[in-house]
């Protein structure tokens, strides 16, 4: 069980992670909201226009879906890459849709039909509503026979995927090859060469230094960078007096909790329901028209919900329901606000014939005394905080104005202007890192040269900040001059590796011939017994890349050569290699993971088809 949690925990686990999210963007449900209105179009693909509201809708729907995983910082998305994703994926929805009309897959109007009347959201008591679908369309702009060719299309694009996906093939000998791959021990034994005792000697000319630099400039990318003055104001800053609350404005919160906590009761609501599926409408009106007269003879509305309503969840509870405005239409609606505890005439719906009663629902009203010290709590929290913006507003017009941050320290004692040099998109600050202060640090207008004092930013925390950017450095490469140092420091990293594995290169070579003990004795290098492991068990990655890159030892030998880790040489030597058994896993394991694979296969494969589709169609950008 646990090799098989390494598994989904390790780099096949996130491989499928991947691929499906990316099948799932092609394909989203925001593909049956575009409609394709526009006449303004982003691309072609065999003379099928993908508009450019189709791609900013598509952009928007992926974007939303990575912001999910940066907690909403939007500053953190590559938006060009999002972009082109976007644009890539609706290309192949557009092959694919081609290729689907190509083989003549599709629905027939019978089978959408019947989806429509499946959908929970277009229906009504359980039932298919027109009169919700037409509002469906109208909240996304779209005229019915659209929705409908936009849903045809989609399906017939999931009918060819599954072809692909479910017929995948997957072989014993490929589920034992995957288990034995994340399943596999390793037994390692680590000596660990400083590379400080190496550098002494070494001399680097400049020829070497840009030589390196030359061949190695994407080591030298930077991101872009800010230095920035900020001054942060807080509440306790500007309210240092103390707020009192009038009696008067305590009576004013409780009355207006009362009023509250009356508007916000639930209507008490219950009806009798004389339907039409087993009856005609006549009889039904008749019938309702009955209960009715006996109800108003003396009937309980109670025990006239018990034997006549055909709603078979309340009758049994004296009719009473869950009411909520729009769940049962209009007609319904105004008869329960003008119910007010009587029962009204019987009232026609799409579901036959009801009869009302509904009651205004009357919330206990809390004692003044029980809610006067959190009223009071609240109130003055909120003088506070009106204080607080008030104050903000007022500061924020004059550094404006002024365009100098000096102006919050003048005015507010105990505020005093922050400095920060090379700040970037990714680095951690306790104030510069709110997304909404990135965003201003970032912008267009400061990558043209604006150097203004921002207006005020609210912060997360209730607190507010002002910004003014001192200088900006665009991402790119570092110049040779700007990153000598560091390059000298990598050539004379790299010399130093170099010289240790020549010290050791005949040692290495023994291992392949001698007994493991006995090299390692007279080697001079003091090995240690790591352990064993799997992989991805808590290596690090240059050790665990160096580790099962060795092929399976000889019986008394090691296999053995070097990972690199900064400042020091490790020599990795595998001692043994112990194969993962497909029965390893619970026969229930092998299954799921069969599945896992086999998807993972067909999801490749419909990947490859769509890139050869691709190849072959007329697509203009």
């Amino acid at each position: 069980m646990e090799s098989f949690r390494n598994l989904i925990r390790g780099w096949f686990g996130k491989l499928l992670l991947v691929l499906f999210l990316a099948l799932f963007a092609l394909v989203g449900m925001e593909s049956y909201f575009s409609g394709g209105q526009s006449a303004d179009a982003a691309a072609t693909v065999n003379g099928q226009v993908i508009s450019k509201k189709d791609l900013d809708n598509q952009t928007k729907y992926i974007k939303d879906q990575y912001l999910k995983y940066v907690n909403g910082d939007e500053t953190l998305l590559n938006l060009p890459f999002i972009e082109k994703f976007a644009l890539d994926s609706l290309v192949a929805r557009a092959v694919l849709q081609d290729q689907a009309k190509t083989l003549g897959i599709a629905l027939s109007d019978a089978q959408i039909t019947q989806m429509f009347a499946q959908l929970p959201e277009l229906q009504e008591g359980g039932k298919f509503s027109e009169e919700k679908f037409n509002q469906y369309l109208a909240q996304r702009g779209m005229s019915g026979p659209a929705f409908i060719n936009s849903v045809r299309q989609d399906h017939a694009i999931k009918m060819l995927q599954g072809t692909v996906l479910n017929y995948a093939l997957v072989s014993k000998q490929d589920l034992a090859d995957i288990i034995n791959l994340q399943g596999e021990k390793r037994d390692l034994f680590l000596a660990s060469v400083k590379l400080d005792a190496f550098k002494d000697s070494i001399q680097v000319s400049d020829a070497e230094i840009s030589a390196y630099y030359n061949k190695h400039k994407a080591q030298f990318k930077q991101p872009a960078r800010v230095d920035v003055d900020y001054v942060v104001l807080t509440p306790a800053l500007v309210n240092q007096q103390a707020v009192a609350v009038s009696e008067d404005e305590l009576k004013l919160a409780y009355a207006q909790l009362v009023e509250k906590n009356q508007k916000n009761a639930q209507l008490d609501v219950k009806q009798i329901l004389i339907g039409t599926e087993s009856r005609t409408p006549e009889q039904a009106q008749a019938l309702a028209n009955e209960v009715y007269t006996k109800i108003k003879a003396g009937m309980s509305f109670a025990d006239a919900a018990k034997q006549y309503s055909d709603d078979p969840v309340s009758k049994s509870k004296g009719g009473e329901i869950s009411y909520a405005e729009g769940s049962f239409g209009s007609e319904f609606d105004a008869a329960v606000k003008a119910s007010k505890g009587q029962v009204l005439k019987p009232v026609k719906t799409q579901f036959g014939y009801h009869l009302i009663l509904a009651n205004s629902a009357t919330a206990a009203a809390p004692d003044f005394e029980s809610v006067k010290d959190r009223l009071t709590t609240e109130l003055k929290a909120a003088k506070q905080a009106n204080a607080f913006s008030d104050a903000v507003g007022r500061i924020n017009d004059t550094v404006v104005n002024n365009d100098d941050l000096n102006v919050v320290v003048e005015q507010v004692k105990g505020a005093k202007i922050e400095s920060v040099k090379g700040f970037t998109l990714s680095s951690t600050h306790p104030v510069l890192s709110d997304p909404n202060v990135k965003i201003k640090l970032f912008n267009d207008d400061v990558k043209n040269g604006d150097q203004n004092t921002s207006s005020n930013i609210q912060l997360a925390n209730g607190d507010t900040v002002w910004v003014k950017v001192r200088h900006y450095q665009a991402a790119g490469e570092q110049t040779l001059a700007q990153a000598k140092a560091k390059v000298q420091q990598k050539v004379i990293n790299q010399k130093a590796l170099e010289a240790a594995k020549a010290k050791i290169a005949n040692i290495l070579a023994e291992f392949k011939t001698q007994p493991a003990q006995q090299v390692a004795a007279k080697s001079g290098l003091s090995f240690e017994h790591a352990g064993t492991f799997t992989r991805s068990q808590g290596l690090r990655p240059e050790i665990e890349r160096t580790a099962f890159s060795l092929a399976a030892p000889a019986e008394g030998k090691w296999s053995v050569s070097t990972a690199a880790m900064g400042n020091e040489m490790i020599v990795v030597a595998v001692a043994k290699v112990e194969k993962a058994a497909v029965n390893s896993l619970a026969p229930e394991q092998q299954l799921q993971l069969a599945k896992m694979y086999q998807r993972q296969r067909g999801e490749q494969l419909m990947s490859d088809y769509t890139d050869y589709l691709k190849s072959k169609a007329k697509i203009k950008e």
